[in-house]
C-alpha cells in the first residue's frame, strides 16, 4: 500500500458516508490481572448510537494514521505459519454468520494473549466492513456516472485500547448545599490514542491482497514484535529510522567514515531524484548496485561492486538487502538536516547542504555556509568581511 491507498480508506470512516459501509463491531475487553477475556460483545454498527459511532470512527481514523515506515507497515505474512492469523482473517472476512466472526476474532484475541502480559485493562474493537472507490471518470462520462463503476473492499480493522481510571472530583450539591465525592468505578476507554491495530487486507493497484496486512503501531518507530511476529504472523521488518542507519553504516563502511558536505548533499540529490522519477508507481528500492551507482554519480571515489555488496553483508548480513529511497534521505526541502556544534546548532534541508562546508582557517575546523543574502542577527545586518581578514 501506498500513503494514497492509506489516504483513501482513512478518510471514509465518516458517518452519513455512502461509500463506507459497517456491519458488525465487536468489543472484547481483556484484564491486565489475569491476562483473560472479562467479557465480549459484538452488534450491528448501526445500532450504537450517534455519539458512540463517532467515537468509534474517530479511534479507527487514527489506526491508520501516519508515516508509512514510521507508524504504519505493510507486513507480509510468514508462510507456514502455524495457527495462520492469515487464514483466521480470510475465514473471518469471508464467513456470512456472525458466530463465526465472533469465533475467528477471538482466536486473534487468544493469541494476542498468549505469553503476554499487558499493563492496563484492554479493550480490543474488530469490526468488518465494505467500502468503494470510484473509478476515475472517462471524459465523456458525466459526473452521475462516477458511482456507476466503483472498486469495492471488503476488510478487517482492528484497534487496540487501553483503559484508565475515572478521575476523582468533588462535586457541589445546589439542592443539598453540601460538597460531596463523585465516585465513579467504571474505567474510561482511551478511543482518542489506539495503543495498535491492523488493516486486512492491504489493497494494491485498487485490489486487495489478502498476502498482506497493514499494522499500527503505538508511536513512531516504535514497533511491538510479539504482536508483529506471534500474532500476526508478520515477516520481520525494519524502520524507516533503522533503514537509514543501515544505509549510513554500509556507505560508512565503503568510504571509511569520511564524507566532504558537498558529495554527501550529491548522494542526497540523485538518491531524491530516483524518489521523483518514480513518484507515481511503487516506493523505490536501492540494492548494493543502485547504492554503488549512486556513490558513484556523486563523486566518492574507488568504489566497486565487490566493496559495497561486502558492505551490505556487514551491515545487514545480506548482500541482497533493498533499502528504500524514502527512508534514507532526510524531508528534501526541509531543514530536517541537525549539524550540533558546542558554539552553535544548524538546521539545513538536503537541498541546501551543498551550500555548507567544514574548512581549516588558522589552524582551527570551522563551518563555511555560503549565503545569498545579507545577514540579519538580532535585528542588525551584518558587515561583509574579507575571508582571513
Amino acid at each position: 500500500m501506498n500513503k494514497k491507498d492509506i489516504a483513501n480508506i482513512r478518510k471514509q470512516f465518516k458517518l452519513d458516508n455512502d461509500l463506507l459501509s459497517i456491519s458488525e463491531i465487536f468489543n472484547v475487553y481483556i484484564m491486565k490481572e489475569t491476562s483473560e477475556i472479562y467479557h465480549h460483545q459484538s452488534q450491528p454498527f448501526e445500532m450504537l448510537d450517534q455519539d458512540q459511532q463517532e467515537l468509534f470512527m474517530t479511534n479507527f481514523k487514527k489506526v491508520l494514521t501516519g508515516q508509512l515506515d514510521e507508524k504504519l507497515f505493510e507486513l507480509k505474512f510468514q508462510r507456514n505459519a502455524e495457527n495462520s492469523s492469515q487464514l483466521i482473517l480470510h475465514k473471518g472476512l469471508l464467513s456470512d454468520n456472525v458466530d463465526d466472526w465472533k469465533e475467528q476474532m477471538l482466536l486473534i484475541v487468544e493469541k494476542m494473549l498468549k505469553d503476554k502480559q499487558y499493563e492496563m485493562d484492554m479493550v480490543v474493537t474488530f469490526i468488518r466492513g465494505e467500502y468503494l472507490k470510484p473509478m476515475k471518470r472517462k471524459h465523456d462520462e458525466s459526473e452521475d456516472n462516477e458511482r456507476d463503476a466503483v472498486y469495492s473492499h471488503s476488510f478487517i480493522l482492528c484497534s487496540m485500547n487501553t483503559t484508565q481510571d475515572p478521575k476523582k472530583e468533588l462535586l457541589f450539591d445546589y439542592v443539598e448545599k453540601e460538597f460531596k465525592y463523585n465516585v465513579i468505578v467504571d474505567p474510561v476507554i482511551n478511543l482518542n490514542n489506539p495503543v495498535g491495530g491492523f488493516l486486512f487486507p492491504c489493497v494494491t493497484d485498487n485490489a486487495s491482497d489478502v498476502n498482506h496486512i497493514l499494522y499500527s503501531a503505538r508511536k513512531a518507530n516504535e514497533l511491538d514484535y510479539h504482536f508483529i511476529e506471534e500474532v500476526l504472523n508478520g515477516e520481520e521488518i525494519l524502520t524507516a529510522k533503522e533503514d537509514k542507519v543501515v544505509f549510513e553504516e554500509i556507505v560508512k563502511d565503503v568510504t571509511g567514515d569520511q564524507l566532504n558536505t558537498s558529495t554527501l548533499a550529491n548522494v542526497y540529490d540523485e538518491i531524491n531524484r530516483v524518489i521523483e522519477d518514480n513518484e507515481d508507481d511503487e516506493t523505490p528500492k536501492l540494492d548494493y548496485k543502485d547504492v554503488e551507482h549512486v556513490l558513484k554519480v556523486s563523486g566518492v571515489e574507488e568504489v566497486n561492486s565487490e566493496k559495497v555488496e561486502t558492505a551490505f553483508q556487514r551491515v545487514v548480513d545480506d548482500e541482497k538487502y533493498e533499502l528504500k529511497a524514502s527512508n534514507i534521505v532526510p524531508k528534501y526541502k526541509s531543514k530536517s538536516i541537525k549539524i550540533k556544534t558546542k558554539v552553535a546548532n544548524i538546521s539545513v534541508s538536503p537541498q541546501d547542504l551543498k551550500y555548507v562546508k567544514q574548512v581549516d582557517f588558522q589552524g582551527k575546523r570551522c563551518i563555511l555556509i555560503e549565503v545569498e543574502e545579507d545577514t540579519v542577527i538580532e535585528g542588525f545586518t551584518m558587515l561583509p568581511e574579507s575571508f582571513g581578514k
